[in-house]
C-alpha cells in the first residue's frame, strides 16, 4: 500500500471511503500508516532527524487529507509498484497530511494541489518537486508513477553527487513569503494553531493546502493591494508557454504548440530539459517552479535540453503578460476571487449562437452569469439585482473584458475592497445597471 501515497491515498482509502466520516478517513489514516511503519507520519523534524543519521535523502510528501478528488486517481493505479518501492526505500520517506506549522520558506509549492512531493536532503536543499495539476478532477495526464520513478532516480543522482551540483540547487528554493508558517497569515491567525487536534474535532483543526493560497490573496487584499500576477497566477502550468509534458518522463517535452514561446524559442517533441534557469529538471512540477520564479522585468530564461545524444542550449523569452494564459477556472482558489471581484458569481463567455440572437458582436464584452451565489458574501451580486443569465456587457466603463479571468484580474489588480463598480447587463430585451460593491 506503501507506493500509493506518493500520489494520493493508499487504496485502503479508496475502498473504505464511503462508509467512513471525514474524521474516521483521517484517524484511520494515522493508525494504519503508523502501524505499517515506512512512513514517518507528521513529523518532518524526525524525518531530517533520521536523514542526517542515515545520509538518505528525503521524499516529503504533502497530502491533503481527505481529498474526494483524488479518488479516481486512486482508483486507476495499483497499490504496490515493483519500480517505485525499492527507489523509495533508498530515502526517508515522510507523509504530512496538514499544513499547520509548516515551513514556508522551504515547503513552497501550487496550494491549489492536494499533494505535492518534495525530494530533498537533510541540510533542506531541494532537489526537486513532483506533483502538477491542470484540471479540477483530472490528474492523469500531467502525472504518473513512471514519471514519480524517473523524478526519484534524478535525485538519487543528484544526491550522489551532492557537492559538485549544490550551487545549481540555489535556485530551488524560494525567497521568504510573507509569513513563515500558513495559521500566521492574518485570515488564518486565531483560527488554527500549529498541529492537528487530535484530542477533539481532527477534520476542523486542519489548515488545507488551498487555504495558504487563499489567504495570501487576502493579505494583499485586506491591506487594499494589488494582489501581484505571481499570487494570482501561481505556478504556471507549462502549456501556458507552450510546452505539452510527458508525465512518463523526466521533465520531457511531449509536443509543442505551433507559434508558442516554446516553438519560437526551438524546442522539440522528445527534448529532455536538463536545466531551465540553470536549475536541473526531474520533473515538470520543477518546470512550473522555474515559471514561477521568473523574474517580471526579465522574461528571459536559458535552458539546456538533450536531443539526440547532443546538450543543446536555448533561450525562452516569455511576452509581457505570459502569465495571464493561463487558467484560473480550476483552482479552488477561484472561489474567492469570485466573492471578492464579482460577488458570487460564476460566468462564462457567451456562446457565438447566443451572441447572434442576441445582436452581441464576436468583438464585444458577453459574460454569461450561469450561477449567482445565494449564501454570504457569495450572495452579494444577487443581493444587488443580478440574476442567472443575465448577460454582462460592460464592466466599469470597460467592454474588453472578455472571459470570467479577464474580469477577476482587472478587479482584484486595479480595485479595492468597498469600491462599488458599474456594470451593465441585459436581461432578455432589457439593458439595466448595477452597482456591484467590491467585497472583502
Amino acid at each position: 500500500m506503501r507506493t500509493l501515497i506518493a500520489l494520493c491515498l493508499p487504496l485502503f482509502l479508496t475502498t473504505t471511503l464511503p462508509a467512513q466520516t471525514r474524521e474516521e478517513i483521517v484517524r484511520s489514516d494515522k493508525a494504519k500508516v503508523e502501524a505499517d511503519g515506512f512512513w514517518i507520519y507528521n513529523d518532518l523534524p524526525k524525518a531530517f532527524a533520521e536523514a542526517r543519521r542515515s545520509g538518505k535523502p528525503i521524499v516529503v510528501v504533502l497530502r491533503c487529507l481527505p481529498c474526494h478528488e483524488c479518488v479516481k486517481l486512486d482508483d486507476d493505479l495499483v497499490d504496490t509498484d515493483p519500480v517505485i518501492r525499492p527507489l523509495l526505500e533508498q530515502f526517508v520517506c515522510a507523509r504530512q497530511v496538514a499544513t499547520n506549522g509548516l515551513d514556508l520558506s522551504l515547503f513552497q509549492y501550487d496550494t491549489d494541489q492536494s499533494f505535492a512531493v518534495f525530494i530533498l536532503n537533510a541540510d533542506k536543499t531541494i532537489y526537486g518537486r513532483f506533483g502538477t495539476r491542470s484540471h479540477r478532477t483530472e490528474w492523469i495526464g500531467d502525472v504518473s508513477l513512471k514519471g514519480l520513478a524517473k523524478a526519484l532516480q534524478g535525485a538519487l543522482d543528484l544526491h550522489a553527487r551532492q557537492d559538485q551540483v549544490k550551487a545549481s540547487l540555489a535556485g530551488k528554493r524560494g525567497a521568504p513569503m510573507e509569513v513563515a508558517s500558513p495559521e500566521l497569515y492574518p485570515s488564518l491567525k486565531g483560527k488554527f494553531s500549529s498541529a492537528l487536534n487530535y484530542k477533539g474535532d481532527v477534520v476542523k483543526s486542519c489548515i488545507h493546502c488551498h487555504q495558504i493560497g487563499d489567504a495570501q490573496r487576502e493579505f494583499y487584499w485586506h491591506a487594499k493591494k494589488p494582489i501581484p500576477d505571481k499570487v494570482l497566477w501561481p505556478y504556471p502550468h507549462p502549456k501556458v508557454v507552450g510546452l505539452v509534458m510527458d508525465p512518463n518522463e523526466m521533465a520531457t517535452i511531449e509536443s509543442v504548440l505551433p507559434g508558442s514561446a516554446a516553438a519560437v524559442a526551438g524546442l522539440r517533441s522528445g527534448d529532455q530539459i536538463e536545466s531551465l534557469n540553470r536549475q536541473p529538471m526531474l520533473s515538470t512540477a520543477d518546470v512550473q517552479w522555474v515559471l514561477h520564479n521568473i523574474d517580471p522585468t526579465g522574461r528571459t530564461v536559458p535552458l539546456t535540453v538533450k536531443r539526440g545524444g547532443r546538450e543543446i542550449d536555448l533561450t525562452l523569452r516569455l511576452a509581457n503578460q505570459w502569465r495571464r494564459e493561463g487558467d484560473l477556472s480550476w483552482r479552488v482558489t477561484t472561489w474567492g476571487l469570485r466573492r471578492m471581484a464579482a460577488g458570487g458569481l460564476v460566468l462564462n463567455a457567451l456562446p457565438d449562437e447566443e451572441r447572434r440572437e442576441q445582436r452581441i458582436t464576436r468583438d464585444s464584452m458577453a459574460l454569461h452569469v450561469h450561477r449567482a451565489g445565494k449564501y454570504g458574501a457569495h450572495a452579494t451580486a444577487r443581493r444587488t439585482g443580478f440574476r442567472e443569465n443575465d448577460i454582462i456587457v460592460e464592466f466599469d466603463g470597460r467592454r474588453d473584458l472578455m472571459t470570467e479571468q479577464d474580469l477577476l484580474t482587472y478587479v482584484v489588480t486595479s480595485k479595492k475592497p468597498g469600491d462599488r463598480v458599474p456594470v451593465k447587463v441585459m436581461r432578455g430585451q432589457r439593458e439595466m445597471t448595477y452597482q456591484l460593491p467590491i467585497q472583502p
